[in-house]
């Protein structure tokens, strides 16, 4: 059964002052002739007048594309109606599609994300590249930007079949040295060791780098202490708002708020807790769990208690707060001292803040790997370092048929339907 067309709305939500419409599939240039009359050469656009396919009443003028497969975004057939993006006008481009369905073959609204399925279906891209472009997407900050479009412009993919035609060489020395196991001119089983181990290494190296899930989600920034010790206050200090209640009383914060920011491109996440004491209130003894449960999964804990009291932390910065008292005045070595209510000190604590998130992002251009993709790589250089290993070479080959099978998960190769019907469904409609 021949794939349907499907039709979208693939701009901004209306009104706008253009709007577009793609059409995609075995049947989107007779859509397009339908509505539009005769099509342009492929790739070049003309005006037309959009008309009713079942009254020839007007809809629009504007302009229309016409795309031929493979040589389009989703590898089939594509056209685009270029239109004014007034809402009305493009409930009836989309009306007009509709009537269509069932004339010559199925025509039907695209699903969330089903344009770019179809192009990774059908070779356009790889399913590396539609994360990308899914964290392009939903990037709000210049360095989400950047790492995401690292990916969406094929950079991971390039380096996978960079990766994959080595290991292809590896198989194929593999397998010759089993099929002439008797003759002299093979490879020796230790040089394929020791290459198989070179490129295991390469990939441990690419493992170790900062991922992109603390890049998409924010890095977390945990604010913590006793009770009064000016949490709340810090955190309405640095959001610029009144996030988080503050008042005199002991135990008026108990769960955590979270505070979504960034910081020079960088995405953060400032969690004010509970103050840290012994309660007889039980709910104020959860809020306290919760707290040494997110202190534990902070990646930068910013500490107001007694400096003796901090709880141990890779990235601890003991902070000495309501310095503009006459009373807490002289801040203990190695705190920085902070007012929320004069500003003091705030601008060095965010810049002490900005320089440890730095060790979770990329560096510039570098490729971030997302959780999927860390796992496969890993599979790749388990199979990879037990190949390293191998006294036998019927067992090495083994290992590299399982290192290429792990690729083709990384990829999007092999069969994953779970994985891309969890992405796609990130997707807006028309995309």
């Amino acid at each position: 059964m021949a794939a349907a067309t499907i039709f979208a709305l693939a701009s901004g939500r209306p009104p706008a002052a253009i709007a577009i419409v793609r059409v995609s599939g075995p049947a989107a240039h007779e859509a397009g002739r339908r509505i539009a009359g005769e099509l342009p050469p492929a790739r070049e656009a003309a005006l037309r007048a959009f008309r009713h396919p079942l009254n020839a009443l007007l809809l629009d003028h504007g302009l229309v594309l016409r795309f031929d497969a493979p040589a389009s975004a989703t590898g089939e057939n594509v056209v685009e109606f270029h239109i004014h993006g007034g809402r009305s006008v493009g409930d009836a481009m989309l009306d007009a599609l509709a009537s269509l369905d069932g004339q010559f073959g199925r025509l039907r609204l695209a699903e969330p994300g089903e344009f770019t399925r179809r192009a990774l279906e059908n070779g356009r891209i790889d399913l590396t590249e539609a994360e990308g472009l899914a964290d392009l997407l939903a990037a709000e900050t210049e360095t989400q930007r950047r790492a995401a479009l690292a990916l969406a412009e094929g950079g991971l993919r390039a380096q996978v079949e960079r990766w994959q035609e080595r290991l292809l060489g590896l198989s194929a020395r593999a397998e010759a040295a089993i099929d002439y196991a008797d003759e002299d001119e093979q490879t020796p089983l230790g040089t394929l060791c020791s290459d198989c181990g070179a490129l295991a290494t390469e990939l441990q190296q690419w493992l170790e780098r900062p991922r992109m899930e603390p890049l998409r989600d924010g890095i977390k920034v945990v604010v913590a202490g006793p009770p009064n010790s000016g949490k709340s206050s810090l955190v309405n200090a640095i959001a610029g708002s009144e996030r988080a209640i503050v008042t005199e009383i002991p135990g008026t914060t108990r769960d955590h708020i979270d505070v979504p920011l960034a910081l020079g491109g960088i995405p953060l996440v400032i969690t004010d807790t509970a103050g840290l004491r012994e309660s007889g209130d039980r709910v104020e003894r959860l809020g306290v769990e919760r707290s040494h449960a997110l202190i534990a999964a902070a990646d930068v804990l910013l500490w107001l208690g007694e400096p003796g009291d901090a709880p141990p932390h890779p990235r601890l910065v003991q902070v000495h707060a309501k310095c503009d008292l006459p009373e807490r005045s002289g801040a203990p070595s190695g705190s920085l001292a902070i007012s929320s209510v004069t500003g003091t000190g705030i601008a060095s604590l965010l810049e002490r803040v900005g320089q440890l998130a730095a060790d979770f992002l990329p560096g510039e251009d570098a490729i971030a790997l997302n959780r999927r993709q860390a796992a496969h790589l890993a599979e790749v250089h388990e199979a990879l370092a037990r190949a390293a290993a191998s006294e036998d070479i019927v067992t090495l080959a083994e290992d590299l048929r399982v290192a290429r099978t792990a690729f083709d998960r990384l990829t999007g190769r092999a069969s994953i339907e779970n994985v891309l019907d969890a992405l796609f469904s990130r997707f807006c409609l028309g995309k």
